[in-house]
């Protein structure tokens, strides 16, 4: 091939498609004659996923930003507690957006190209914030940090499922919502020792450490056999899996997968999601991401600080640090489980978990309104309710925090992945703003009852689970999508 033909054909690929290096270091090293410098120029699977969890990160930065930082923030802006209220639900707003553009962002420009449009409005949103003056850069700053959430939300769970080998698949998956615990502990802990604009700051730091990154790794080599794009998915999969490895199988299993799902190009219409093999898949994927937020997690993260002080701690801050690195540890478990237990069990275990500790919290807060402020079992309740937030975070972490993500990512076809993300992380985030702006107006109508309502809910996730939610672990994609024809 001549040089201009070359150059015609990379003009043809999506935009924002990051070049093929690893391509170009295996010829020079064939021309070399020496395979040693390939094998020393891969790229592990593990590299990857701790480049692209640079993204979950700041997702998590963004979710634990409001509660070590209300105080500071409402005294120095003069906000009012709704005004506060809505820069803390402004960044589910734009989720909401982000998701609805994430999966055709991610479909046309690829994984990583999805990823570094992502940085940019949360570097732009974090920059918004540490200036702000008034409240309105406060909101602006928010909403863009949330449209860049929005599609690292999708992104990064589908990339990891995509370039995973099927027995690290769950562990390499559940990195994401590891990320995510670690960075809503990062805020946390930084939001003890600087004020909201240096942390706001700080916040930029994963995204500007992503950007490059990005640049060293591999593009999905799923994605790019969806783009007909051989040659790079052959050698992006070489890279993956090592250079001495044989990759024959799983390259014909992606290229049948890719056949059956007809003509790349062909859009996905509404009319299509009637057929089984597409409603059912992304009816458990929507479910599990809905009942996910529905179970209140995201209201007892967002206002942690606010319950831990309706409880009787003083120290909240300390208080909510202690929870965040409690729910660092429980994922952790998660990751080192999810391949060995399933899926499923998890989710069940998880679930319950969190019907039981939601439980234990009301009845704390319902006996604590009709007891003197004085007593001994007023002081006990205190603790009890604490313990009880505490075990909900453990169990959320061990199941319901990780897997869902997980499953959405696993059960998708590649046929209908771009559309049926976005209407999956829309719902997603749809429903974590619905809980981040009710929470605080439910706790004040009665704690007791808002967790009530939390315990109904994980107590549907459990029946909803047990009907329709398959096991997935040691299952290729392909497997798994072919179990819904």
């Amino acid at each position: 091939m001549s040089f201009s033909e070359e150059g015609e054909g990379d003009l043809r690929k999506p935009f924002l498609h990051t070049g093929s290096w690893y391509r170009m270091s295996s010829r020079q090293s064939s021309m070399m004659g020496s395979s040693q410098a390939i094998r020393d120029n891969s790229i592990s699977v593990l590299a990857c996923v701790l480049i692209v969890a640079l993204g979950p990160i700041q997702f998590g930065f963004t979710c634990g930003y409001s509660s070590p930082t209300q105080s500071a923030l409402m005294k120095d802006l003069n906000l009012t507690v709704s005004q506060f209220s809505l820069f803390g639900s402004l960044s589910n707003v734009g989720a909401m957006v982000g998701a609805i553009a994430s999966g055709q962002i991610a479909e046309y420009m690829g994984r990583k190209g999805s990823l570094m449009i992502a940085a940019i409005p949360n570097i732009l949103g974090w920059l918004a914030i540490s200036f702000a003056r008034d409240e309105s850069f406060l909101y602006m700053g928010r909403l863009l940090e949330g449209f860049g959430v929005g599609i690292i939300s999708y992104v990064v769970p589908v990339y990891i499922a995509e370039i995973a080998p099927q027995n690290l698949r769950g562990a390499l998956g559940s990195v994401n919502q590891l990320s995510v615990t670690i960075g809503i502990m990062l805020s946390y802990l930084l939001g003890l020792f600087v004020d909201w604009r240096v942390l706001a700051v700080l916040g930029i730091l994963p995204c500007l450490l992503l950007i490059p990154g990005l640049f060293f790794i591999p593009e999905s080599p799923r994605w790019l056999a969806k783009m007909g794009m051989t040659e790079d998915f052959e050698a992006s999969l070489q890279v993956l899996r090592g250079f001495d490895a044989d990759i024959s199988i799983e390259v014909n299993e992606i290229k049948r997968s890719v056949a059956s799902s007809s003509n790349r190009r062909t859009a996905i219409r509404f009319a299509d999601l009637k057929l089984r093999r597409y409603w059912l898949p992304l009816m458990i994927g929507i479910g599990l991401l809905v009942l996910q937020q529905l179970t209140g997690i995201n209201g007892v993260i967002f206002y942690s600080n606010n319950i831990f002080q309706s409880a009787g701690i003083e120290s909240s801050n300390a208080a909510t640090l202690g929870v965040g690195i409690i729910q660092v540890i429980a994922t952790s478990v998660a990751t080192w489980l999810v391949d060995k237990t399933g899926r499923r069990i998890l989710l069940i275990i998880s679930s319950s978990g969190m019907a039981i500790s939601l439980m234990v919290v009301a009845l704390a807060f319902f006996l604590k309104g009709s007891i003197s402020e004085d007593s001994k079992l007023y002081g006990f309740l205190g603790i009890l309710s604490v313990v009880g937030v505490v075990c909900l975070i453990i169990s959320f972490s061990l199941g319901m925090g990780p897997i869902p993500w997980l499953i959405m990512s696993e059960i998708l076809p590649v046929k209908i992945k771009g559309l049926a993300g976005s209407v999956a992380t829309l719902c997603n985030w749809s429903f974590s703003w619905v809980i981040t702006m009710t929470a605080p107006l439910l706790l004040t109508w009665s704690s007791g009852g808002t967790f009530t309502l939390y315990t109904v809910m994980c107590i549907l996730t459990v029946v909803f689970v047990a009907i329709w939610v398959p096991e997935t672990k040691g299952k290729t994609l392909e497997e798994i999508q072919q179990s819904f024809r």
